[in-house]
């Protein structure tokens, strides 16, 4: 029961900052960063135990029963879950003790905190949940966090705006995933993943017809239709492609958000989704396919758009959106423990970025477009220091942890057959501009001539070390997480996994690693080219190629496209119902009482005028009228 305080403890950080931040304020971290600390120290006690061959299962209490239905809110800790627990509890501390920095002075202080500590209870209950339904709510939960925290700046209109589309975008995706819920109960008779697991046989063979209900027969498998279900709420959480669009605008929120949300956690959510449930994808092909293109396409979309992005953090958040597409890429063709690799291995080096952004933004007085920047390196040389490891790590340069990670997933994909290979030669390709696009940001952001406004220029300085430190460890964290064996912790969670880790050995390995190399170290010299020796050419192809280039720069028109497809019929809708159905109907109904009432009243005050000679003659006229009657009638 001890690891309960894993989640517990950030929740009751939340519970006395949501209460008490008002006469906390600026101390609120003295309350946030010990819990989340603690909980660290817990799931390194859980990495202990897990390790010597422990699978723990605590079941904390009932939530419901209804007919066969029970559901109990438990906690299940397998290799998997402790990789995600040290995941989350590691950047989440070092998030915390960067806010410290980067928040001084703010506002809304402590409400961030509590916030954060909110989002990070959330998310280690997501990746401890023992069931589907425990695992749906989580998974709501830290939607709900990323609203809050990407709209903090709420009296920022471009903030409100990128809350309410990353709220909008992932609710399509988690009806989709409600519905897969729903699918596995009506299947299964059960919500637990343990039993769903062994009762897997019972579903194979069986189908489900698409068109039934109009007089069709369109029979799909029904582990198809589970797992296809179950992929759009990733789709949605881990921003694939077509519902990728709101992470890039999810930068709007502070940038140690952007590090501990939507680089290292709850972007990753639906690839551990996928990889918790691998027994079930296991048993459709048909949907591992739709997985892996999927990943495939958002890996290279994502990519094609960051080379010509001018905005650091915008950047570092397309790269984000190209590396889930290399891990979901692995998940769908099999190779879940190397796509797990490369999710752990990238939160410390994409975290490292993104802070590495948060600290030149704070150096420039919240200036992000990098063509605003330049010769920066030795103003602040920690920053550029660390960033340089970093990007080595996403390029995948030869000793960092990211060169071990995606030689594994590339290895992973080639192994698994046709497709696999086709996606390799795809994941190759995208690797070369990985490594331009990494450092065609150094080479703007630190080499050449300063291009810093020249108000801010003689005050550029290194911040705070609350700053700094984190940014040491996570460059620390990049290359040392390749050496620690994680494959092989990681394998005893998936059924063969010991089996399916690929050993950097023989012709394939070589080659692969080989040629990820070459790309990797062919996109650095591409951007060294382009960015330092001859700074004139990318204009010049800018030019040369102006439909390219638009293209990406405008983010291929998806949004655009959804625009004119979606948001704008639905404002046209909505104004239509306004008018006819608000006004006209609801508000002419409520009126028309009102006008009723008050002409009512408008008549009996003509009987209530207070004048005597109008009370006689109305007694009269009654007096006639009753006289009149009696005679006639």
């Amino acid at each position: 029961m001890l690891y309960a305080l894993i989640p517990l403890l950030p929740l009751l950080a939340f519970i006395i900052l949501g209460l008490g931040g008002h006469w906390i304020r600026e101390r609120a971290h003295l309350v946030a960063v010990p819990a989340v600390l603690l909980s660290f120290a817990l799931s390194l006690i859980a990495l202990s135990e897990v390790a010597g061959g422990k699978i723990l299962e605590i079941p904390l209490y009932t939530w419901a029963s209804s007919g066969s239905l029970t559901i109990t809110l438990g906690l299940y800790i397998d290799q998997l879950t402790v990789a995600m627990l040290i995941l989350v509890t590691t950047v989440s501390s070092l998030v915390h003790v960067y806010t410290i920095g980067y928040m001084h002075g703010e506002p809304g202080y402590a409400r961030f905190f509590s916030n954060i500590a909110l989002f990070t209870f959330s998310m280690l209950m997501l990746v401890m949940s023992d069931n589907f339904l425990q695992l749906f709510v989580f998974w709501e939960a830290v939607g709900l966090c990323s609203y809050l925290l990407i709209g903090h700046w709420y009296d920022r209109e471009s903030a409100r705006v990128a809350a309410t589309k990353a709220f909008l975008v992932n609710r399509i995706g988690d009806f989709g995933f409600m519905l897969g819920i729903l699918l596995v109960f009506l299947t299964f008779g059960s919500l637990q993943y343990q039993q769903v697991f062994s009762r897997l046989e019972t579903a194979v063979g069986g189908t489900v017809n698409l068109l039934g209900s109009i007089g069709g027969n369109w029979d799909v498998s029904v582990m198809t239709m589970i797992c296809l279900l179950l992929f759009v709420g990733a789709v949605g959480k881990s921003a694939q492609v077509p519902l990728h669009v709101w992470l890039p605008d999810a930068m709007e929120g502070p940038t140690p958000i952007s590090a501990l949300i939507h680089a290292a956690t709850m972007v990753t959510a639906g690839v551990f989704m996928v990889a918790r449930l691998a027994p079930l994808y296991n048993l459709s092909p048909a949907a591992m396919d739709v997985v892996a293109v999927v990943g495939g396409v958002t890996m290279f979309v994502g990519a094609t758009i960051a080379v010509t992005q001018t905005d650091i953090k915008r950047i570092v958040a397309y790269s984000t959106l190209s590396q889930l597409g290399y891990m979901m890429m692995a998940c769908g063709l099999g190779g879940y423990i190397a796509g797990m690799y490369h999710l752990l291995t990238h939160g410390a080096f994409k975290a490292l970025l993104f802070l590495g952004c948060g600290s030149v933004i704070i150096a420039l007085h919240h200036e992000q477009d990098m063509r605003r920047m330049g010769g920066l390196k030795d103003t602040l040389p920690v920053t550029y220091w660390t960033f340089v490891i970093g990007s080595l790590a996403l390029a995948g340069f030869p000793l960092t942890a990211g060169f071990f990670s995606k030689d594994e997933l590339l290895l992973a994909s080639w192994m698994s057959g046709g497709l696999g290979q086709g996606l390799t030669v795809l994941g190759l390709l995208t690797a070369m501009m990985t490594a331009f696009y990494s450092f065609r940001l150094v080479f703007v952001t630190f080499w050449g001539e300063s291009r810093v406004d020249p108000h801010h220029a003689g005050h550029v300085h290194e911040p705070s070390k609350t700053v700094t430190i984190p940014l040491l460890i996570l460059a620390v964290l990049s290359i040392v997480a390749g050496y620690i064996g994680i494959p092989e912790f990681l394998a005893p969670a998936f059924p063969g996994g010991e089996s399916a880790i690929g050993h950097h050995g023989g012709s394939a390995a070589m080659g692969i690693m080989a040629c990820a190399t070459v790309m990797g170290l062919l996109g650095i010299a591409g951007a060294y080219v382009l960015y330092v020796k001859s700074p004139h050419l990318p204009d010049r192809f800018a030019r040369q190629w102006q439909s390219l280039y638009q293209g990406s720069l405008h983010k291929w028109y998806v949004d655009e496209a959804y625009d004119q497809a979606f948001v704008n019929p639905t404002m046209k809708a909505a104004d239509q119902l306004w008018k006819k159905v608000d006004v006209a109907v609801i508000d002419g109904a409520v009126n028309g009482v009102a006008r009723g009432v008050a002409w009512g009243g408008w008549v009996t005050r003509l009987l209530q005028s207070g004048q005597a000679q109008n009370y006689a003659l109305a007694m009269t006229v009654g007096a006639v009228v009753i006289l009149g009657a009696y005679l006639f009638y």
